[in-house]
C-alpha cells in the first residue's frame, strides 16, 4: 500500500471485504473510504470544539460562579441536600461530579455503540442533545445555579459520548498509511472552528457596551452560540459518515442494553491479552494528564504569578488555538518523517523544555505569549498523534468501546497534575515550583511511551502497524 502524508487524498476502491470482527461478521476495508467521509469526519471536530473553547475555557465558568453567588446567603454558601457549598467551588465541585459520569457511563455506551453498530445514529442523539442543552444556557439568570449545573452535567456528558463515537470512526474512515494525516486534519479544522468562534465571542464581549448589552447578556449570547454552532454543523457528518457492519445478534433476553453490559464484561477480562494497548493508555493517562493541567492553570499563573491582565490571557488563548492549528497539520508531517510514536516523543520533549522555559524565563507578556505559541504548536500534534497511535492498538469491532476507555484516560485523571501542582504551591509558595513540577508527568509518559512497540501491539489487535511504527 503505498504511504500518503500531507493533505493528498486518493478515491478509494468501491469496499471489499477483508477481515472479519471478534463475532466474526465481515468488517469492510478501511481504505473504501473516500475523501468526501474523510471531510465529513473532520467537521464534527469543527462542530464540537466549540464546545470545549467557548463554553469550558472561558465563560461558564466564571458566569456560573456569578449566579452561584446571586443564590448565597450572606455568608457566601449554598446549601444543596443539606450540605454548605461555598460559591466559588460549584465550578470545580461540577467539573469532578461531571468526570465521574463519563467515568462510570461512557465504556457501557461505547460497547452498545459497537454491538449495534448505530454510531451515526448515536453521534446525532448525543451531539443533538449536547447542543440544545448548551443553547438553553442562553435563559439562565439571576440566581438559577442549580439549573446551570444540570445544564453544564447534561452537555458535557453528551460531549464525551459523542467524541467517544467520533473516534471510532477513525479506524473505519482511514487506512494505516493516512491515519496520521487524518486525525491531524481533524483537529486542525476543529482548532480552527473552536477559534474562530471563540474570536467572535470575545469580539462581541469586549463591545458589550458599545452595542448596548450588558455583560450577562453577551455571556449568554456566547454560550447559545456555541450550541447553535456545535447542532448546524454536526448536519454535515450525520449526511457524510456512514454504518458499517451489520448489527451484532442479541441472546435470548437480552436488549442493547444487558448485550453491552455482558460485551464490556469480555473486554475487561480480555483487555490484559493486548499488553501493548494497556502500556500506551497507561502512558497517555500519565503524558495527557500534564498537558491538560498546563492548559487548565495557565491563565491562573499569567494572572497570580505574573499578573497580567484578561485582554492578554484571552489574547494567549486565542493564539494557542490557531497555532494550534499548523501543530495538528505540521505534526502529520513530522509522523511521516518519523513515525508517530516518536513525533509524540519530540512533542514530550519539547513539552518538558517548555516548562523548564517558565520556570525560568517567563515574566513578561511577551514572554508568556511565546509560551501559548509553543504550547499550541505541540498540542495538537500531541493528541492528534495520540488517537491515531491508539486506532492500530484497537481490535476490529470494538472501536467505539475502546475509545471509551481512551476518553477516560482523557478525563478520568484530570485531577492527579492540579492536585501536585497545589501541593507544590502550598509547600514552597512558588508558582514556578509548582509548574516546574508538573515535569513529571511529561518525563514520565516519555518513559511508559518509549517501551510501546507500536507495531506489534497492531498486529496483536489483528491490525496492519503503522508506517515506522
Amino acid at each position: 500500500m503505498r504511504e500518503r502524508s500531507g493533505v493528498e487524498f486518493v478515491n478509494m476502491a468501491p469496499p471489499a471485504i477483508v477481515s472479519t470482527d471478534s463475532t466474526g461478521m465481515p468488517e469492510p476495508n478501511p481504505e473504501s473510504a473516500g475523501r468526501r467521509e474523510q471531510w465529513a469526519w473532520y467537521v464534527y471536530d469543527w462542530a464540537n470544539s466549540a464546545f470545549p473553547t467557548t463554553v469550558v475555557t472561558l465563560f461558564f465558568g466564571p458566569y456560573l460562579t456569578v449566579l452561584a453567588k446571586s443564590a448565597a446567603g450572606a455568608d457566601g454558601r449554598l446549601e444543596l441536600l443539606g450540605v454548605e457549598i461555598a460559591a466559588e467551588s460549584v465550578w470545580s465541585y461540577l467539573i469532578s461530579l461531571s468526570v465521574l459520569t463519563q467515568v462510570i457511563a461512557l465504556p457501557l455506551l461505547g460497547a452498545i455503540a459497537d454491538y449495534g453498530r448505530r454510531k451515526r445514529e448515536l453521534l446525532g442523539l448525543f451531539a443533538g442533545v449536547g447542543a440544545a442543552a448548551t443553547v438553553l444556557m442562553f435563559f439562565l439568570q439571576g440566581a438559577a445555579w442549580l439549573w446551570g449545573c444540570a445544564l453544564f452535567l447534561i452537555a458535557n456528558f453528551a460531549f464525551g459520548a459523542s467524541v467517544v463515537i467520533y473516534n471510532a470512526f477513525l479506524p473505519e474512515i482511514a487506512g494505516p498509511g493516512e491515519r496520521d494525516a487524518v486525525s491531524s486534519n481533524g483537529w486542525a479544522l476543529g482548532y480552527l472552528g473552536g477559534g474562530l468562534l471563540l474570536a467572535l465571542n470575545l469580539l462581541l464581549y469586549a463591545r458589550a457596551g458599545a452595542l448596548g448589552l450588558s455583560e450577562g447578556y453577551a455571556v449568554r449570547v456566547s454560550l447559545a452560540s456555541a450550541g447553535i454552532w456545535w447542532g448546524v454543523f454536526t448536519i454535515i457528518p450525520l449526511a457524510g459518515l456512514r454504518n458499517r457492519g451489520a448489527r451484532k445478534p442479541l441472546g435470548a433476553g437480552e436488549n442493547y442494553l444487558t448485550a453491552g453490559l455482558r460485551q464490556l464484561r469480555r473486554t475487561l477480562g480480555h483487555v490484559r491479552r493486548y499488553p501493548q494497548t494497556l502500556l500506551f493508555l497507561l502512558a497517555f493517562l500519565v503524558y495527557n494528564d500534564g498537558i491538560q493541567t498546563v492548559i487548565t492553570l495557565a491563565g491562573q499563573f499569567g494572572s497570580q504569578a505574573l499578573g497580567l491582565s484578561m485582554g492578554v490571557l484571552t489574547g494567549s488563548i486565542l493564539l494557542a488555538q490557531f497555532v494550534g492549528l499548523g501543530g495538528a497539520v505540521g505534526f502529520k508531517y513530522v509522523a511521516a518523517w518519523m513515525g508517530n510514536k516518536r513525533a509524540v516523543m519530540a512533542a514530550l520533549v519539547v513539552w518538558c523544555l517548555m516548562l523548564v522555559y517558565i520556570y525560568g524565563w517567563v515574566k513578561t507578556a511577551t514572554d508568556f505569549y511565546i509560551m501559548a505559541a509553543v504550547a499550541g504548536a505541540v498540542m495538537g500534534g500531541s493528541q492528534a498523534l495520540s488517537r491515531s497511535i491508539f486506532s492500530f492498538l484497537i481490535p476490529r469491532g470494538q472501536e467505539a468501546e475502546y475509545f471509551s476507555l481512551y476518553e477516560i484516560s482523557d478525563k478520568g485523571t484530570s485531577w492527579l497534575g492540579p492536585l501536585l501542582y497545589g501541593l507544590a504551591i502550598q509547600w514552597t509558595g512558588s508558582y514556578r515550583a509548582a509548574v516546574i513540577s508538573l515535569i513529571v508527568f511529561f518525563l514520565g509518559g516519555l518513559a511508559l511511551l518509549a517501551r510501546v512497540d507500536v507495531g506489534r501491539g497492531a498486529v496483536a489487535a489483528g491490525n496492519e502497524p503503522p508506517p515506522k511504527g
